[in-house]
């Protein structure tokens, strides 16, 4: 596994944009937000197949796996309407999500441009943005709708942010919590940054241990456990 990377020794001087990703990245994964949004894609997976709910995970979760997201899935095999979809799975409570001006420092401090690119809705980010008081520092949000609901790991989703960003992905950084989503923003030439989460990422992939895609040094740049503390500590 690749090796955490200390703050002091990041050299980010180089970038110009800042891409992140928004669930279990700019908010902690273990507050709950997304189980939330797991449980409601079983609920919907429950009522658009008439199974029962075990076996409307196990359907959600084959789904994930064969076609990147749930979503995805249900559009290829059922020709499910999307924004009935999202407009359902995102209706949650965002009780549990509280200011965050410690991440608004670190993201303010970033030269350059910084942009969401998440695998989820627009109406869905900018309520987490504004949850955490920092919709303000981010320029665009990149959702699946924009992305053609091509969804991350698919490499034409990049293709679509970096060329509607008009963005160099030498002069770009991704952040993401799933390893494999970091890996073609990668071979772009973007510098990666894994969100290693308390929370693991396989329950949501449904993938056992021995198949969750490891960090290797070769795919990604940088490891931390904390958005803020890496924000404050990289060389800008």
């Amino acid at each position: 596994m690749l090796e955490q990377t200390t703050a002091k020794a990041a050299d980010f001087r180089h970038v110009r944009t800042w891409i992140f990703d928004l669930d279990n990245t700019l908010y902690r994964a273990d507050c709950g937000v997304f189980a939330q949004i797991e449980s409601r894609m079983t609920d919907f997976v429950a009522a658009e197949t008439g199974t029962a709910r075990g076996e409307a995970r196990r359907i959600q979760k084959q789904l994930y796996r064969d076609y990147g997201t749930t979503l995805n899935g249900l559009m290829a095999t059922r020709g499910t309407d999307p924004e009935s979809f999202l407009d359902y799975v995102h209706a949650i409570d965002l009780g549990a999500l509280a200011p965050d001006p410690q991440l608004g420092t670190a993201l303010a401090r970033l030269p350059g441009r910084r942009t969401v690119f998440t695998n989820g809705c627009r109406h869905h980010a900018a309520r987490i943005l504004d949850r955490l008081g920092i919709a303000h520092l981010f320029e665009t949000i990149w959702d699946i709708r924009a992305i053609g609901f091509k969804p991350k790991p698919d490499p034409s989703a990049y293709a679509h942010v970096v060329a509607g960003a008009g963005c160099a992905p030498q002069s770009a950084a991704m952040f993401d919590d799933i390893p494999h989503n970091l890996h073609p923003a990668g071979a772009l030439g973007m510098t990666t940054v894994w969100l290693r989460t308390p929370q693991d990422w396989s329950a949501h992939a449904g993938l056992p241990a021995a198949e969750i895609p490891v960090a290797m040094a070769g795919g990604i740049d940088h490891e931390t456990a904390d958005l803020t503390a890496f924000l404050n500590g990289i060389r800008i």
